[in-house]
């Protein structure tokens, strides 16, 4: 997924830091919910850019883990005070815990039941009892439609980018789904050029899925329904007794 390596530097362009502040603050709410006041210790596995961290940094100690050294990069310029660590959200063993585990939209890239149990308990392994794990995935097998979206945005340095989005169901796999973007760039006064087509394939489970695994790991679970832009988005709010 050339959008997490080599395209990396494009990628505030596709999703603009300032877009986020809105939608962290619907994490923020569950994690508060359970954790209570005070300042508390987040780690997030599969950060990329971090956009949703870096409006979570006023209420949380961030560490912040993804395979991708490139969006790391852009990680450490939108949360400079975090703890960065390069790691994959199904092995990674830091030997610490934490109050809170946020795992975001890099958890559709789970494209397995076994890979998203692993997941799952990397979120266990470093979380406290009594802390919480927020899981958002992108689509659940329940509710999902094939479509098209589109975004973009001009950059202070004088580049554009603007991209087409469009995720379909797998012919041959039943628990997945492909996401193919173009990315059509400009420098400057320069052409319009075709930056890249770039596929993306997701996991795609069933809310009973992700409702039965999260307890088969030892949460307790709620799932919360946020309405956005005329559909709603799960969010799984997972907690570990203690």
């Amino acid at each position: 997924m050339r959008m997490y390596a080599d395209l990396a530097p494009w990628y505030p362009l596709i999703t603009p830091l300032q877009d986020y502040a809105e939608e962290a603050a619907w994490y923020r709410g569950p994690m508060r919910e359970v954790l209570g006041p005070g300042r508390h210790r987040l780690l997030e596995l599969g950060c990329g850019a971090r956009h949703n961290a870096h409006h979570l940094a006023d209420d949380f100690d961030l560490t912040l883990v993804d395979p991708s050294p490139q969006m790391l990069d852009l990680a450490r310029a939108n949360c400079p005070g975090a703890t960065l660590v390069q790691g994959d959200m199904r092995d990674l063993r830091l030997g610490r815990t934490f109050d809170a585990v946020f795992l975001h939209d890099a958890i559709s890239y789970m494209l397995s039941r076994a890979d998203l149990r692993a997941a799952m308990q990397t979120a266990w392994e470093h979380l406290r009892p009594g802390g919480v794990a927020v899981l958002v995935p992108d689509d659940l097998a329940d509710d999902f439609a094939p479509g098209t979206d589109c975004g973009g945005s001009d950059g202070p340095d004088g580049r554009s980018l603007r991209y087409l989005e469009w995720s379909w169901r797998h012919p041959d796999l039943p628990e997945r789904i492909v996401v193919d973007y173009t990315l059509v760039v400009r420098e400057g006064d320069g052409p319009v050029r075709v930056l890249a087509v770039d596929r993306h394939e997701q996991g795609l489970f069933p809310r009973e899925t992700w409702l039965g695994l999260l307890a088969e790991t030892g949460f307790q679970v709620q799932e919360r329904l946020q309405p956005y832009e005329g559909r709603n988005i799960s969010i799984f709010v997972a907690r570990r007794p203690g």
